[in-house]
This record gives structure tokens, sequence and C-alpha cells, in this order.
């Protein structure tokens, strides 16, 4: 076995038996990047497309592969050892694919964090998954240097400064700095690393039930499954451009578009963002063919006309629409970081009815049950389970949390998704409602629990509930109810929103809060958060008499 074989799955489990190894090969993420950089070394593989005004960039596959080598080179040079984790915290840009590329060829793990993210949110992360270093966009750079002190060096996308290398004993001076560009132009060409496909090499910050997101471990055969299952569930070929307008600290975008692309060896175009007022102007230009899109990108494109000449052939989405935009139809699938690819997707051929998310995809095996477990019939509302191996069509495990793992499957083997949905009698899926306290806060999801948490550690409150209020453009915003601990003083509603703005992605903070005498409740003395939805959208409810809105 490879030198640097880490247990599987990656929380202390036995060793994976002869099927599951089997089944991965050899293959790891440096064999996809070198088999393009030797079959189709001139084929453009990214264009960047940044901000209005700007001319466009192109990397063909081998320009691309040689980037890799030098910043892994660089990596390598200041100490990146197989196993250590690296922190990726930067918007959509050719730095962020190239650095994901470079550490996962390491043999190191690409940390993905979210932009968007608070102090306290980072350090957060920085205690708990022990990060060595980070690559970091400029933007985000004095946040992370305060909140990381985990961090022994820190690399910009700014800067012309060098970093020095590592010394014997494989560190750099402490809390060192420099640019991204001078970490890449590194002498020499990578060492050689042997990396177990069962190894990890992504990590991915997600919402739960939880107070605090949990660290969701690919491995290096996860990252395959998601380029090969997510390019044949898009139908994706050698000759498709497709547009990522969505972040790529997110799996939509990395796993479901950028790996799927380059699985077949097509054409990225990336943007720094999602812009209605750009979309289609980049979309002709480039003559995209595919594209990943969510709810909030259909909404803000609602109305906009559909320019002749454009060459989509398809987009993929949350659901079937069969003229999502002047006749592009759009497929239905689902999927969640921790399942790397859909368990649920649209026939390609045979299109699904408007609205369906898809059938159960032959790489899974999907199950709806009832509050028994077992399977409910045809029409009946159920809870959505999937069982696939973990470590390759199931993720490795959540990082230092063994229980969150064990509790998210069944005794036998099943993954509990937290979303509910209904069966036909044809064997199409119907997403119904989320079952876990979640919302969708345009395209991210957020947990209550995350949002309680801030707001009930604040002075003057004695108990907190966070609901989801429906939102035109958003799906989702986040509202606060709160009881307060005896009489509120005047400034309770101003703290609250100090601390969420203080604590908290912007996203993530109240759009309103109400103080309320009591919630309603449930068995067990539960919220009954079902009744606090319902009395936001009924403004004659007789309880809300009793509110101060805030």
């Amino acid at each position: 076995m490879p030198a640097h074989a880490p247990a599987y799955p990656i929380l202390d489990g036995p060793a994976p038996d002869l099927a599951v190894r089997a089944s991965t090969g050899s293959r790891t993420v440096p064999w996809l990047l070198d088999r393009w950089r030797t079959d189709r070394p001139e084929t453009t593989f990214l264009i960047w497309e940044p901000h209005t005004g700007a001319e466009a960039q192109r990397w063909s596959y081998a320009e691309f592969a040689a980037a890799v080598d030098r910043l892994a080179a660089g990596l390598q040079a200041r100490g990146i050892a197989p196993g250590d984790r690296v922190v990726l915290l930067m918007d959509n840009c050719p730095d962020f694919l190239v650095g994901w590329a470079a550490i996962v060829s390491t043999g190191a793990v690409a940390v993905c964090l979210n932009t968007r993210s608070s102090a306290d949110e980072l350090a957060y992360y920085d205690r708990h998954c022990a990060p060595r270093a980070a690559l970091i966009g400029t933007r985000s750079a004095e946040a992370a240097r305060a909140a990381m002190p985990g961090l022994e060096w820190i690399a910009t996308t700014g800067g012309t400064e060098t970093l020095e290398a590592a010394a014997p004993g494989g560190t750099v001076p402490e809390r060192a700095s420099g640019s991204l560009g001078a970490l890449g132009r590194a002498a020499g060409a990578p060492a050689p690393v042997s990396i177990d496909p069962l190894a990890p090499a992504s990590i991915q910050y997600t919402s739960g039930t939880t107070a605090r997101p949990k660290a969701v471990v690919w491995t290096h055969a996860n990252c395959l499954w998601a380029a090969r299952v997510n390019a044949a569930h898009a139908g994706l070929r050698g000759t498709d451009v497709g547009l990522i307008t969505l972040p790529l600290f997110h799996t939509n975008a990395l796993g479901y578009s950028f790996l799927g692309l380059l699985w077949v060896g097509a054409t990225v175009v990336l943007t720094p963002k999602f812009s209605a007022s750009r979309f289609w102007d980049v979309s002709l230009r480039h003559r995209c063919t595919w594209a990943s899109v969510v709810s909030f990108m259909l909404r803000a494109l609602d109305g906009a006309p559909v320019p002749a000449g454009h060459t989509y052939r398809h987009w993929s989405g949350s659901a079937t629409q069969h003229s999502v935009a002047d006749g592009i139809r759009m497929t239905g699938w689902f999927g969640m970081t921790e399942t790397v690819s859909h368990p649920v997707v649209s026939e390609l051929a045979h299109p699904d009815p408007d609205g369906t998310m898809g059938r159960p995809a032959p790489e899974y095996a999907v199950a709806v049950v009832g509050d028994d477990g077992r399977p409910v019939e045809p029409g009946t509302v159920g809870d959505l389970w999937v069982r696939g191996t973990p470590g390759v069509s199931l993720f490795a495990g959540y990082l230092h949390n063994d229980d969150a793992t064990r509790e998210a499957f069944t005794a036998d083997g099943w993954f509990r998704t937290g979303d509910r949905v209904r069966q036909d009698r044809s064997g199409q899926l119907w997403f119904v409602e989320r079952s876990k306290d979640m919302l969708k806060v345009g395209g991210e999801n957020v947990a209550a629990a995350e949002i309680e948490r801030v707001v009930a550690a604040v002075p003057g409150v004695r108990e907190a509930a966070v609901v989801a209020k429906p939102d035109p453009m958003l799906g989702d915003v986040p509202v606060a109810f709160v009881i307060p601990d005896g009489a509120a003083p005047d400034g309770l509603p101003a703290d609250i929103e100090r601390a969420c703005a203080e604590l908290l992605s912007d996203f993530k903070r109240p759009r309103e809060v109400h103080l309320v005498p009591e919630f309603p409740r449930a068995t067990l003395n539960k919220v009954a958060k079902a009744k606090l939805r319902h009395w936001l959208l009924e403004p004659s409810t007789e309880a809300r008499k009793t509110w101060t809105w805030v």
C-alpha cells in the first residue's frame, strides 16, 4: 500500500474491502490532469472572463497542467506534505482552480471556504481542521490573517512578495506571507508523490442541523466519481463549453461543473460570479453549450430576452423544465455534498415532466421511507435515503465528528439526506420539503441552529427560534423570533443585529427580528416552527398582536 494511505473511512474506520479498492483502481486527480496534458495539450481548457471591460484569458490543457505543476512545486518547497490541510479562500478566479489542483496533486487536502465567512466562522475552521497554510484572495487576506492564527503561512493573489523556502524541518518562518504568483514560480518540477485513491483530497464545510457547519471529506476516489458521474448525468462531451458562474467553493461548481467538464476534456468558461446582465453576452461570445443553474439564477434571468443564435444544448438544475428560457430545456437532478454526485437525475433521452427531480440514478440505491424506515406507497411523502460506497460514491465522513457520521447513516448503511420527497408510480421523484431545520438562501444552505446559537447568546435573550420566510429572489430569508429574558431591553433588537453582523456570514443574518412573549409548542415542548412560519404569512393571526416588530 502507498506510504501515505489513510485509515478508512477517514474517521478511523476499518480498512476497505477488496471490492471497494478494486472499484477505485489506482486513479487519482493528478492522473486526470496528466491524461489531458498528454492527449489534447492544445485544446482550450479554461477561459477566464473577468469583470466587464477586461480581456478574457485562456489556458490550454498543457498550460493549465504546467501552472498546476509550478504551484505544486512551490507548495512542496514550503513544506506542504501529503495529508496537510491547505485553505482555499478566494472568489472565482483561475487561481482557485490551479490552487485546488496543485494542493490535491501534492497529496495535501484542499479546504474550500466561503469568502463570505465571518471572522468567528474563520476562527472556527482554523481550530477545527488545523490547516498549515492558506491560498487566499486579496479581499479576504486581512480577515484570514486576524482570524486564523493557526496558519503557518499565507499566499495571497495580490502583491509580489516571495515566501521563504521551508527549513530542513519542513517549516517556514512563523506567520510568513507572500504572493501566490511568487509561490508558483518555484524552480523545477514537483517531487513525485504516491497517493492512495482513498486518501482525503478535499473538504467542504456544509450546514447541517448543528450549531456549527460540518466538514465533509472527499477522497481522490470521490473526486473522480464526481467527475465521471456528473459528466454522464449532464451528458457532457469533449466538444462542450461549460459556463461556471456559481462559487467554486461549493459542490455545484467544483464537482458538478469543473470536475465534470474536466472528465471529458471539455472547455470551462469561468466568471467571478453570476451576473444576469453579463450572462448572455458571455454565453454568446464563447458559444457556451451547457451550464448548471440554481433557482435564484432562473429568477434573475426571468423575463430577459433570450438572444437568437445561442448554442446552449440544455441546462441542469434542481427540477426538470421543458422551457426555462425560450426553448432551452433544463434537466433535473438532486445531490448534496455528502452524496458527491446525483442519486436522482432526469433522463436526457426521455425527459421527465416539469417539476420533477428525476428518477433514481443507476449509480446509487434510493429509497423513500416513512418514520418506521419502511418504503412508503407511491404518492406518499417520505424521507429520501441513499446508499452507496463511502469514500467513493458517498463522502468519506465528517472530519473530527464520528458521532455525526454515524448518525447520518442507518445501521444497514443508508444515508439520510434530510429531504422529504414523493415518488409516483412511474418512479419519478418530486421534492416536497426539507425535513432538517434548514434554509436555502440564494442557493446557500443555512442551518437555523447556526443563527439561533448566535442570537441566544445575546444578553437579554431567553430563547430564540429561526425560520425561513419566502423571498421572491433568494428563495428563503432567515427570520428570528426571540423570547426576551424578562422585560426586553430597549436596545435588544439592535444588540441582536450587531451580534449577527459580527459572527455570521451576511446571507445567514436575520432579515427580521420579532420579540414575542412565547412560542407555539409541539410534542416534548419543541418549538412548533411550522406555526411560526404560518404566523409570518398570515397578518391577521391573533398571536401577531403581541409581537414587537423590528
